[in-house]
């Protein structure tokens, strides 16, 4: 189950890359931007702003219901069959998630292998928490070995070791998320501790694999855990570089489709120059920090 793909990413890994976005996360970090990637189900996002209750969608589905002459929609009674989407005239229904084959997601995945090859880049597995789908990841990955495609996966690494051991033949470079090195502070933030992700980024490292360290540095939440998350970077052999990801809260839409509440909404975004400060201290550390 996945829920986009993006091509022409360059912020995934090297060079030009296509993202594809699975659905599913064992996490739920206050900060994330990609609410529709917590379910691992089709979903539909509602769009209450897009509504004009033209009532269009009342006659397909019990979702969809006229009150006093406005629409409703109701959560609970969506089967996310889609039908909705193809009568709104201004898109405010839209079903998330689609379930392609391994080989009809590699065909559309290399349209782009051209840019991808000559750029020096690839695909890179994302979600949500691809590896939750880890016999589709694998097949998937299989099939663009064979047509020399680069591979990264970007991981939150809360999954068992045999997840990464799978994945791992396949796999040219690991983008992991580090929230936290305390494990009250990551258990506070996103819900689960973070032994076993520690434990997985280590396996990954003692295999030889070059990876990509990620910090999202969220004020309030984690700004604590820098310098210590730099000084675990610094004990691994193959890392390529310390990336911080700063907070930002463009999410709040979405997670109003979902029917959620985004946690951090009220939340400012880190300026440049507390960046720069950051990455100085950390660099302390790791000589390859980028913010």
């Amino acid at each position: 189950m996945i829920f986009a793909v993006k091509p022409f990413e360059i912020h995934d890994g090297d060079g030009i890359r296509t993202t594809v976005f699975f659905k599913g996360c064992p996490l739920r970090c206050k900060w994330c931007h990609n609410p529709e990637s917590f379910s691992s189900r089709r979903e539909v996002l509602y769009d209450a702003e897009r509504c004009v209750s033209c009532l269009k969608c009342t006659a397909l589905c019990a979702a969809n219901t006229c009150v006093d002459g406005v629409h409703t929609f109701d959560r609970a009674a969506c089967t996310a069959c889609g039908a909705c989407e193809s009568v709104c005239p201004f898109g405010a229904l839209e079903p998330i998630g689609r379930t392609p084959t391994p080989q009809a997601l590699a065909e559309e995945l290399l349209r782009d292998a051209i840019f991808m090859k000559s750029s020096g880049g690839g695909v890179t597995f994302s979600g949500g928490e691809p590896l939750l789908q880890v016999n589709y990841c694998v097949e998937l990955a299989q099939i663009l070995r064979r047509e020399g495609i680069d591979l990264a996966v970007d991981t939150c690494a809360y999954v068992p070791q045999e997840s990464i051991e799978r994945i791992l033949p396949y796999t040219g470079t690991f983008l992991f998320d580090v929230k936290a090195i305390s494990p009250d502070v990551h258990r506070a933030c996103t819900g689960v501790d973070n032994e076993q992700i520690l434990a997985n980024i280590r396996f990954a490292d003692e295999q030889g694999i070059p990876m990509e360290i990620r910090y999202p540095y969220v004020p309030t939440y984690n700004d604590g855990e820098a310098l210590a998350v730099a000084q675990f970077a610094a004990t691994l052999k193959h890392l390529k570089v310390l990336r911080i990801l700063p907070y930002h809260g463009y999410a709040d839409r979405k997670y109003a489709c979902l029917g959620m509440t985004y946690p951090t909404a009220a939340l400012p975004s880190p300026d440049r120059f507390a960046l720069e400060s950051l990455a100085s201290q950390m660099r302390v550390y790791v000589n390859t920090v980028v913010g």
